[in-house]
């Protein structure tokens, strides 16, 4: 089965607790996973949903955030992005996950922590369908246009993202921050050793499945990404896989300058491979490109007005 496929039914979702300010709302939801996993508790989903105060008929953004060094953190720079995305009329979801994390020390004696992951796409597979699910839910939604849905990702939540945009045409836009594509360039053109432990193989045996990758991908373009049997399980959630379903399409990349985790060669194959969209550059690194986030609001909620055709949104 393909894996990005999923029944479509009842998620029963839960919107529970709600707060707010002058110009927006927010509810906690909750709701059963079209993909139970051991990473959601009782198959449960998390997010938080943000709604404007005026107006009706929003446009709507699915934000997935990355892995930093776990817990509440990692939310935090979605979540103060759809805050500025609720004052400038847009809906958005910010979807939450939380993955198992060690301790380690890394070559200087600093403890580090590393994701406990020993199946990369299982974690892929739930991000992309709890995803689809949101705007399942949103297609119901009386205050939402489901004509306007967009998505916007943070760097393992970038690729999430690109992957769901080229699976589910109902996504119309995408920004994808501090992500690129090639799996084997990120995992070893990393500058940081640890996060290579993260990826359970050698450079020889990455090496070695990736000279099969080229014939892969012509052999997807030829019969379908549903159609071919990839020779190892990375090359379905490599961005670059998905790249020509996403060429020409309203995109819009963000990328650190000083990237430790992700090559700046990794963000220009991906950049060519979607035909060129507009690519940013930030003065940054890969964990401080949100001090950079005035800048960052400014490009997004630009693109978002272009791509839902909202007149006069500010930054």
């Amino acid at each position: 089965m393909w894996p990005y496929n999923y029944l479509r039914g009842d998620s029963l979702f839960a919107l529970q607790s709600c707060k707010g300010t002058a110009h927006w709302l927010c509810h906690d939801v909750t709701f059963h996973s079209a993909f139970p996993n051991r990473y959601q508790k009782d198959g449960l989903a998390r997010g938080e949903y943000y709604l404007p105060c005026s107006g009706t008929r929003f446009p709507f953004v699915i934000l997935l955030h990355g892995l930093g060094g776990g817990g509440e953190k990692d939310v935090v720079p979605c979540r103060i992005m759809a805050r500025d995305l609720a004052k400038a009329g847009v809906a958005a979801f910010v979807l939450q996950f939380e993955m198992p994390f060690e301790e380690v020390e890394d070559a200087d004696g600093n403890k580090r922590s590393l994701p406990l992951i020993d199946n990369w796409l299982e974690v892929y597979r739930m991000l992309v369908i709890n995803a689809r699910q949101v705007i399942d839910w949103a297609e119901d939604r009386d205050e939402l246009d489901e004509r306007r849905v967009a998505v916007d990702g943070i760097s393992m939540g970038g690729i999430a993202s690109s992957i769901a945009m080229a699976v589910d045409r109902r996504i119309i836009a995408g920004v994808f921050l501090v992500s690129g594509g090639n799996m084997e360039v990120i995992s070893w053109g990393s500058k940081d050793d640890l996060s290579r432990k993260a990826h359970g193989c050698t450079r020889a045996q990455c090496r070695e499945v990736y000279a099969r990758y080229p014939q892969y991908l012509s052999d997807v373009r030829e019969k379908g990404l549903e159609n071919v049997i990839p020779a190892k399980e990375c090359f379905l959630f490599d961005p670059l896989t998905f790249a020509p379903h996403l060429r020409g399409r309203p995109m819009l990349m963000l990328n650190a300058e000083h990237d430790d985790f992700v090559p700046g060669e990794s963000v220009l194959e991906m950049w060519e491979a979607c035909g060129r969209p507009r690519l940013v550059w930030l003065d940054a690194g890969h964990n401080t490109v949100f001090l950079r986030h005035n800048a960052i609001r400014r490009e997004v909620i630009a693109f978002l007005g272009e791509a839902f055709g909202l007149e006069g949104a500010e930054a």
